[in-house]
């Protein structure tokens, strides 16, 4: 079958390409450009990573596009991104890309290129119960990425081949390496999905006016000043620039106050202040057509509240588009902004946005 690959210039989309041509498919790689500017230093990683493409397809001897999604990454992504950061919120940008960019824009496009199947190199999997698709857990549990595709829906799903979730990142290094793949070697991106590695606080700076303030500790004291609550999240220990005093310990982020403009902080990592046993979401998404059960019926589920977090037992109650979550053992800074992900064992449920992280927030009996 003709199927497209979305090719990024790293090695997990590379040797997904391979994998696709190795099994007898009609492939085609496509790059897609998302973010227009340049990094701090001048330079625009895009085209670093378009030129790795070009080379990997040439190596491939398969076809290859750029396409340009900036605009709609603008007013789908990055629009949202900055509304969040304004709410004093810390909103996961990949989540929101994988939903309306890669398994939304980009799958239109791979079907007007023919297109059976959209290929990517994500670690998940996927299977089909019935007429369902279910997103799976990768073999390798470090790299697995399900938390970032718990909102796409069935379509995507039955669209979309992860030919690289079976393996280890070890694994695929190696069969880049065997089958002499230029950017075998080439280390994993990090940063906001597109916009790339740079010094965030400038980045953020240049599109939300700063409003700096004081940090206070919970009692009201003022131990330093902020740049902008914006700039910080919770159970952040470093860049505060307070040093020591007080009795000697390191300072944390344990909540922001807008209505006053103050950062609160308080010395200690194990800070009562910075854990609970109970969170509520809303924005609920599920890869199924329908919840896992009804409003009001608690059922016995993981979480996992930022990626790489071990699967953390949950009970979770639906009541009227949010998600009352109540955790076997205290979470550390749960930050509202960032996704839950809720799992059975092997299936990725879905997930939502969280709101509230505190005892206030426990589900009503």
């Amino acid at each position: 079958m003709r199927v497209v690959v979305g090719m990024s210039g790293g090695v997990d989309s590379s040797v997904a390409a391979l994998l696709m041509k190795r099994a007898g498919h009609e492939v085609i790689g496509v790059f897609m450009k998302n973010w227009e500017e340049k990094d701090e230093a001048g330079v625009c990683t895009s085209e670093r990573d378009w030129s790795d493409v070009r080379a990997v397809c040439e190596h491939l001897d398969i076809p290859y596009y750029s396409v340009n999604f900036a605009r709609q990454y603008w007013d789908r992504v990055f629009e949202h991104f900055l509304a969040e950061y304004r709410k004093g919120r810390t909103p996961n940008p990949d989540v929101l890309c994988n939903r309306e960019i890669k398994f939304n824009v980009f799958l239109d496009f791979a079907e007007q290129l023919g297109a059976e199947k959209l290929v990517t190199g994500h670690f998940a999997n996927i299977d089909r119960v019935g007429d369902e698709y279910r997103l799976l857990r990768a073999a390798d549990e470090n790299k697995d990425q399900t938390y970032f595709l718990y909102m796409i829906n069935q379509r995507a799903l039955s669209k979309a081949l992860f030919p690289v979730g079976g393996l280890t990142k070890a694994q695929v290094r190696e069969i880049a390496r065997d089958n002499g793949i230029p950017v075998s070697e080439k280390k994993d991106s990090t940063g906001v999905c597109f916009i790339g590695e740079r010094n965030f606080k400038q980045f953020l700076s240049t599109y939300l006016p700063a409003q700096p303030g004081d940090m206070v500790t919970t009692d009201g004291r003022v131990v330093g000043r902020h740049d902008g609550l914006m700039y910080y999240t919770l159970g952040q220990r470093r860049g505060l620039g307070i040093g020591g005093g007080g009795n000697g310990r390191r300072w944390f982020v344990v909540r922001k106050d807008l209505a006053n403009n103050t950062l609160v902080v308080q010395q200690g990592e194990d800070s009562p202040l910075l854990y609970t046993r109970h969170a509520v979401g809303s924005e609920l998404t599920w890869l199924a057509e329908h919840p896992p059960v009804p409003d009001g019926q608690p059922f016995e589920c993981q979480v996992r509240l930022r990626h790489r977090q071990p699967l953390q037992a949950c009970r979770l109650t639906l009541s009227n588009g949010a998600a009352h979550m109540e955790f076997e053992r205290p979470q550390r800074a749960v930050t509202p902004g960032q996704s839950a992900v809720f799992y059975r064992d092997q299936v990725c449920l879905g997930g939502a946005i969280v709101d509230d992280a505190s005892e206030e927030a426990a589900p009503t009996p």
